[in-house]
């Protein structure tokens, strides 16, 4: 059951199993986006308190210790325990997550549903990490061995924080490694919550470190620290340049990335507009349209164009606004006054560079940071709200004629994260399908995520996928043994 009066319970550090203040004693403040006000106090960790959750980290992760001793399978027990008690307690995470990142209840009870599920399905992956033997040539017996990274470093986003979370913990746990990860300083409440479910789990000390903070300080920590040996990062391409040169600079310790997108959606003539204006939107508009696969270039055929603009502004119409604890919500507030001030900017340069304001474009309400769903028609590729992330509620609508002429405006992007198509032609499908430049294609549906099937991005949307068997090669090395034989036999 939602609880907007949620009870706030762990705002110090996670560190080696307890909760401790900050090295500097710092904290900062985290706030309710739908209102302003401030929820808690947090501590802000830096390069002191990453050192020490480091060192964790390393003692975890040494020979002979408790971890590493561990039978694969019991490392499996341990995440489906702690899934356990993540389904346990999901209302409270939920409310907790509703309260400091602004996404409706119902939304945020999706996310920690799936959390969980990721955690399960990579607790049966734990034992399944297998190596194999080679047919080398000469008297050898050759195998390979797959073996964790080691300590590894995570910073995550604001905008999907405890699934994000579970993305990140259950394969590199999985995979036999320890952690230390980074919540975004905007949203880390949750991430301190499920850090307290992992020592009820029963994980060892060390194995789970959390460090809230900032991205200059504690996140240039963790992806400079030379004991430090994989980093993952999901967030802005910006910052994962930034991410990808200090690991780089200091022991070129691994990297995976995923970034950012400007995901085409193409809509071809033969489909039902009854039931793809609203597909559509949802593809854009979910997470208040705080996703980075989000559908920000829906390109439609001439032929319906006009009828799908203006069902789609009647769609528009009737979308829910308002309080995340609302059962009718379907927007939240953006997730601060700065993701707030961005998107409306870039609703200024549509108007500016000549898209047409079909509806919305303004703030909603007299508190907190909401923005009308928002649609442009009129759209053409040079446009800035055509190139650029926006990372909000805003819809942007270009036309086309031929699915050879879409596909190439669907590429010239720096980005390839996602891509959809909403057809009844196969044909038109499967060409869209294979030759759009993107880590996900989605037809005749949108935004649709599962723990088996990998997720990453062509280009500058990132490095390596998660999910999947592909998200535990991320935290595993590959080593390979010879021996040598007096015979072949």
């Amino acid at each position: 059951m939602a609880n907007p009066n949620q009870e706030i319970k762990y705002t110090q550090l996670f560190i080696n199993n307890e909760f401790v203040d900050s090295v500097n004693k710092k904290t900062f403040v985290t706030s309710n986006p739908a209102n302003g006000k401030k929820l808690a106090d947090v501590a802000e960790g830096d390069k002191a308190d990453v050192d020490l959750a480091v060192e964790a980290a390393k003692k975890a992760f040494a020979r002979g210790s408790e971890w590493r001793n561990l039978d694969a399978s019991a490392r499996g027990k341990l995440l489906h325990k702690l899934a356990d008690l993540i389904d346990r307690d999901s209302d409270i995470i939920a409310s907790i997550e509703s309260l400091d990142n602004g996404k409706p209840f119902i939304m945020a009870k999706a996310d920690i549903n799936f959390s969980s599920t990721v955690l399960r399905y990579y607790a049966g992956y734990a034992d399944k990490v297998h190596g194999r033997t080679v047919p080398s040539d000469g008297n050898l017996f050759s195998y390979i061995r797959k073996e964790p990274v080691g300590v590894v470093g995570q910073i995550i986003p604001w905008n999907f924080p405890v699934l994000m979370l579970s993305w990140k913990w259950a394969p590199a746990l999985a995979a036999g490694c320890t952690l230390v990860i980074k919540p975004a300083e905007q949203t880390p409440l949750t991430a301190l919550y499920v850090a307290s479910l992992s020592k009820e789990a029963g994980f060892p000390d060390g194995v789970i470190n959390v460090i809230t903070g900032y991205g200059p300080t504690a996140g240039a920590a963790i992806a400079s620290h030379s004991d430090i040996r994989k980093v993952a990062f999901t967030g802005s391409t910006e910052v994962g340049k930034i991410i990808m040169e200090i690991a780089a600079k200091s022991n070129l310790k691994k990297v995976s990335l995923e970034l950012g997108g400007k995901s085409p959606l193409v809509i071809f003539d033969d489909v039902n507009l009854d039931e793809v204006v609203q597909l559509a939107q949802d593809a854009i508009f979910i997470n208040s349209g705080q996703i980075c696969t989000g559908a920000s270039r829906t390109f439609v055929q001439e032929g319906i164009y006009d009828e799908f603009v203006k069902r789609t502004v009647e769609n528009a119409k009737t979308r829910k606004i308002g309080c995340p604890f609302n059962t009718d919500t379907l927007q939240g507030p953006q997730v601060d006054q700065d993701t707030f001030d961005k998107i409306l900017n870039y609703i200024d340069y549509g108007k500016e560079d000549g898209a047409k304001l079909e509806i919305g474009g303004k703030r909603w309400g007299n508190e907190g940071f909401f923005i009308e769903p928002t649609v442009f028609s009129n759209v053409t590729d040079d446009m800035r709200i055509a190139q650029d992330e926006i990372f909000g509620p805003v819809q942007s609508i270009l036309k086309f004629k031929t699915i050879d002429e879409v596909i190439e405006r669907a590429n010239k992007t720096n980005y390839g994260l996602a891509a959809g198509i909403f057809t009844n032609n196969i044909e038109n499908a499967l060409t869209f399908a294979n030759e759009v430049e993107a880590g996900s294609v989605w037809v005749n549906c949108y935004n649709v995520f599962r723990s088996q099937v990998p997720f990453g991005g062509y280009k500058q949307s990132g490095i390596g996928s998660e999910l999947g068997e592909e998200g535990i090669n991320l935290y595993l090395e590959t080593k390979a043994v010879s021996i040598k034989l007096p015979n072949k036999n």
